[in-house]
C-alpha cells in the first residue's frame, strides 16, 4: 500500500495510468461492455478489471490522478441510449458530478451512438471495467497535462 494512492487504484491500472500521454483516452465501463473484445484493439492491448467497484467509485479514484484535456471542447464522452439519442440514465449525472467535482468546472460531456462508442474505444488506450451492472456505463476520458 503507497500513501496517498487510492486503494482502488490496483497496480496494472496505475501502470496503464502512468504510460498514458497528453490526449491519450481511457474508457472506463460497466459489466455489459464487450469490453474483452474491444480492448484487443486498444494501445494497451488487455482488459483491466478493477473488481467490486462501481463505476462512480473508480471514476473518482481515477481522477484524483488523471487530468481531463482542456484543450479539447468534451473531454468526456459517453454512448447515447439506443433508439433515444436525448435520453438519459442515472448514471450520466452521477458520473457528470463526478468530473465537474474532480476538475472543481463544469465539463463538457458528449453523446456518441453506440457503434461510434466502440470505435472510439477501440482506439484508446486502455480500457477499465468495472463491477457496476449498468445498463449504459460507458465513457471515455480523454488525459490532459498537469
Amino acid at each position: 500500500m503507497l500513501r496517498g494512492i487510492d486503494p482502488v487504484l490496483n497496480a496494472e491500472l496505475m501502470h496503464a495510468l502512468m504510460l498514458m500521454g497528453h490526449g491519450d483516452q481511457l474508457v472506463l465501463c460497466d459489466v455489459n461492455h464487450p469490453a474483452q473484445t474491444i480492448a484487443r484493439h486498444t494501445t494497451y492491448g488487455h482488459l483491466i478489471d478493477v473488481s467490486g467497484c462501481g463505476l462512480e467509485r473508480v471514476a473518482e479514484a481515477i481522477l484524483t490522478l488523471f487530468p481531463l484535456d482542456t484543450f479539447i471542447d468534451a473531454p468526456v464522452k459517453r454512448m447515447q441510449v439506443v433508439g433515444d439519442a436525448s435520453g438519459q440514465m442515472p448514471i450520466f449525472a452521477t458520473i457528470q458530478k463526478v468530473i465537474d467535482r474532480a476538475e472543481d468546472r463544469p465539463v463538457r460531456m458528449e453523446a456518441l451512438e453506440r457503434f461510434a462508442f466502440y470505435e472510439a474505444a477501440k482506439k484508446s488506450f486502455a480500457i477499465v471495467r468495472t463491477s457496476d451492472p449498468g445498463p449504459y456505463g460507458c465513457f471515455i476520458f480523454s488525459k490532459g497535462v498537469i
